[in-house]
């Protein structure tokens, strides 16, 4: 029996068989069925060989050709945002600005009268893009329009996340009873240049605000009254939210852009209150508002014994590590903190960014406690060498994520810190891929988001969806084909990986990324049983069918925690 050793006493609680197993051990290892006992794999191998595992209270799932592999780790998923989308009411679907005064009237007439009505952003799902002729009238609708759905509710139309359309300026629109209460009026100054309070020709606000921010400031500072999403709210969607990740095949998260405190209990209330569907590994989102660089250091040294290593919690939740950036828009950021513990669409803490003496110290600090840093784009690397430099991290397994370009001397230089990447397919290449090339040069294909390069270095290279859309299997096929939206075009030919590398670097690496790599991420015996089953094989079935791939079955710690037969349709 392969993968077993000698024959085992124990009997199965699930057999998957009849199918191919995609091991994803190293040399694309395929079997013909797998046993599970209890959370973890008993054994994988022929169909005879496992049969003689089953029980009779073994439950058998024929596979009829269809393959299994383990499930995925979302390397930077954002994970939580997915189940709150439901709570806002979608404006999405209006075809004329009456259209959309009919949705909001037909919400007022089931909202008691004076409670607010929040919506989700105008535009379509998950990217939200909004366009002056989004609607036949060839406008946005004002304060007015909304006037006309309701005047007894404050009406907002919030904006969206700035990241999920990844254009400038974002949109907020409010009814005048929503502007009312927000003290919005002729005379009211914007808390910030970056957020423009538009006015008609007699100088009245006409409810429109934009913002040339990717981190909404409105809601924040002008609209702070309307409702924000409350700890039970943040509770009740978790468990939705892992829901829609399963059905993607992910059965892991790491969430490198740290979790402010109301993430970080809601994953707890979940995992306390039964069992979770999505393994999280958290990072800790610190919050620098008022802090000394004094301060700084001291915090690393008081916290770093219960955030190193594994950190805290288990498999299902563990908060271990710390984010942290270079301080932009620092005014900006404070102004969003304040509102803290609501932390809207991002959850994490606005202010982690530090100045440049502050943040030095801090990764210093780091490096001599062994506490694990994560960070977004390349220029952490500089600041990751000059904390090298006071103490070795190359064994640490420090994260840079959403690296856009990254040239061959950079390549070598993650790969001597021992720097785990995290890589958003779906923003550099596939949305925005060429744009990109536009800016930096058409001859530099080759160093945008250059997988190839990095694994070919023995660097760990994480797929990430961040949240904008929510599977994997876009990110797959993206690693393996970079096309770009636009254009079409194939960018960068010499940085396509194989299919099995892009897998490997969806289950193999992101087990590696969460410091877990002896657990999962590969159909071993005793390595836990997180699986998915998709129906046709993903390494010979045409490339294109990888994008829209959706598994039939997705199972975790051996429970079966999605199937798409018995589903019913989202």
């Amino acid at each position: 029996m392969a993968n077993a050793g000698a024959m085992s006493t124990t009997k199965a609680d699930l057999i998957l068989r009849g199918g191919r197993i995609l091991t994803m051990e190293a040399g694309a290892t395929v079997r013909e069925a797998v046993a599970i006992a209890g959370a973890r794999i008993l054994a994988t191998g022929t169909d005879r060989d496992i049969g003689a595992l089953a029980g009779p209270a073994t439950r058998v799932i024929e596979l009829a050709g269809r393959t299994a592999l383990p499930g995925f780790t979302d390397g930077h998923a954002h994970l939580d945002r997915e189940g709150l989308k439901g709570l806002l009411p979608s404006v999405s679907g209006c075809a004329s600005i009456d259209d959309l005064v009919a949705r909001l009237r037909g919400l007022a007439a089931s909202t008691p009268a004076g409670a607010w009505i929040v919506t989700m952003p105008l535009g379509e799902p998950p990217e939200y893009k909004w366009a002056p002729g989004l609607f036949a009238e060839g406008r946005l609708p004002d304060r007015h329009d909304l006037d006309r759905a309701s005047t007894d509710h404050p009406i907002l139309i919030r904006s969206a996340w700035g990241y999920w359309t990844g254009a400038l300026p974002l949109v907020t629109i409010a009814n005048s009873a929503a502007l009312a209460l927000a003290g919005v009026g002729r005379e009211t100054a914007s808390p910030s240049k970056l957020l423009e309070i538009e006015r008609d020709g007699t100088g009245e606000p006409t409810g429109r605000f934009f913002e040339n921010a990717f981190q909404p400031i409105a809601e924040f500072t002008l609209f702070r009254q309307a409702p924000h999403f409350t700890r039970d709210d943040r509770v009740r969607t978790l468990a939705r939210s892992m829901q829609l990740y399963n059905a993607a095949g992910t059965t892991s998260v790491f969430e490198g852009h740290g979790a402010a405190d109301e993430v970080v209990e809601a994953y707890r209330a979940l995992r306390a209150g039964g069992r979770p569907t999505v393994r999280a590994s958290l990072v800790f989102s610190p919050g620098w508002s008022g802090a000394s660089a004094d301060d700084v250091e001291r915090w690393v040294r008081t916290e770093a014994p219960r955030l190193t290593g594994l950190g805290e919690g288990d498999d299902w939740v563990r908060l271990a590590g710390v984010f942290t950036e270079p301080e932009t828009a620092g005014h900006e950021a404070r102004l969003r903190a304040r509102c803290a513990p609501q932390t809207g669409w991002a959850g994490f803490l606005y202010d982690s960014g530090l100045p440049p003496d502050a943040l030095a110290r801090l990764l210093a600090a780091a490096a001599r406690e062994r506490l694990r840093v994560c960070g977004i784009q390349m220029g952490m690397l500089d600041l990751y060498a000059a904390a090298s430099k006071v103490a070795p991290i190359d064994d640490l397994r420090w994260v840079i994520a959403h690296p856009v370009t990254v040239d061959a001397a950079q390549v070598a230089r993650l790969r001597d810190l021992g720097i785990c990447i995290t890589t958003h397919t779906n923003a550099y290449l596939w949305k925005r891929g060429s744009a990109t090339l536009e800016r930096i040069g058409r001859d530099q294909a080759g160093i945008l988001c250059p997988i190839r390069s990095m694994l070919d270095a023995g660097l760990t290279v994480s797929l990430a969806t961040d949240n904008v859309p929510i599977s994997l299997w876009n990110c797959v096929w993206q690693a393996h084909a970079r096309t770009d939206r636009a254009t079409g075009e194939v960018l960068g030919a010499n940085q396509c990986i194989t299919r099995e590398e892009a897998l490997r670097c969806a289950t193999v690496a992101g087990a590696h990324l969460c410091l877990a790599e002896n657990d999962r991420g590969t159909l071993e015996a005793g390595r836990l049983a997180d699986v998915q089953v998709v129906p046709v094989d993903p390494l010979t079935c045409d490339a294109e069918a990888l994008r829209g791939m959706r598994p039939d079955l997705t199972i975790v710690g051996g429970d079966v925690v999605w199937d798409a037969a018995a589903a019913t349709p989202h």
